[in-house]
C-alpha cells in the first residue's frame, strides 16, 4: 500500500454554473434538459463529476496521492444527496479525500490499484449538500511496481 488513505486535498468552490449544466447535459444526452435549465433550477444529480473542473493544485486530491490520472480508470461512482441536487447558480464548497485504498491481482497477472475518493458538497451555510464517492484503478506492472 502506499499509505495514501486519509489523505486531504484544500477547499475549493465549485459553481453550478448554467453553461456548464447545459454541457453536461448535451454530452450525456439529456437534450430536452438542454432547452429548460434556467438559474435556480436543480443540476442534474451526475453534474457534481464535474468537480475535477475547479479541483486544481493543492485541491487536487489524485495528484497530490500520486497517482496517474491519465492511466486511471473510472470503476465505480456513487452520488449521496442530503436533499436536492444543488440549484443552478449555486456555490458549493467542497473538499475531497481519499477514503480507502486496496490492490487486487487480476487473472492476467498484474496488480490492480484501487483508491476511493470522497467529495464532501457543502452550501454556502456550511451544510451539507451530498457527498460523491469515486473509485479509480491503476493496472500496476508486473510485480506490483508502478503503473504500466
Amino acid at each position: 500500500m502506499n499509505d495514501i488513505e486519509g489523505l486531504e486535498g484544500e477547499e475549493f468552490v465549485m459553481t453550478v454554473e448554467l453553461g456548464k449544466v447545459r454541457e453536461m447535459a448535451r454530452a450525456t444526452g439529456l437534450s430536452d434538459y438542454v432547452d429548460v435549465v434556467a438559474a435556480g433550477d436543480s443540476s442534474p444529480p451526475t453534474f457534481l463529476t464535474t468537480q475535477r473542473n475547479w479541483q486544481t493544485g493543492s485541491a487536487d486530491t489524485w495528484r497530490l496521492a500520486g497517482l496517474h490520472e491519465r492511466l486511471m480508470l473510472h470503476a465505480e461512482q456513487e452520488y449521496v444527496f442530503h436533499g436536492p441536487p444543488p440549484p443552478v447558480g449555486a456555490r458549493l464548497r467542497c473538499r475531497s479525500q481519499i477514503t480507502k485504498e486496496w490492490h487486487k491481482d487480476a487473472n492476467s497477472g498484474k496488480r490492480l490499484h484501487f483508491v476511493e475518493m470522497t467529495t464532501w458538497f457543502r452550501g454556502a451555510d456550511g451544510s451539507l449538500i451530498a457527498e460523491a464517492r469515486m473509485t479509480g484503478v491503476e493496472v500496476l506492472s508486473d510485480g506490483g511496481g508502478g503503473p504500466r
